[in-house]
């Protein structure tokens, strides 16, 4: 959807896209996540889990799919409002 519309309508903006595979995986997710862009580091992860990097650490994952910083990746795992128990489930 337009950006522009989707702040006139006040809608939530659609996630970044990254690799049509994660995309594809990940939205079967999607409602698990209040936020966009805590949706998007679940989509980060997984792409930096499959990235050919030998540390999968959240420094390098972020560095890969070319964030700013770890610590979204930090607060996304610590912090988050997400559920363990419904991702596992599903």
């Amino acid at each position: 959807m337009d950006v522009e519309l989707q702040i006139l309508k006040h809608l939530p903006r659609d996630a970044h896209p990254t690799v049509a595979i994660i995309d594809s995986y990940c939205t079967e997710y999607k409602d698990l996540f209040k936020e966009v862009r805590n949706y998007e580091c679940f989509k980060y992860l997984h792409l930096g889990i499959i990235s050919p990097i030998k540390r999968k650490s959240l420094p390098e994952i972020a560095k890969v799919v070319s964030i700013n910083s770890a610590q979204l990746l930090h607060h996304f795992i610590a912090n988050s409002d997400w559920s363990v128990e419904q991702l596992r489930s599903r």
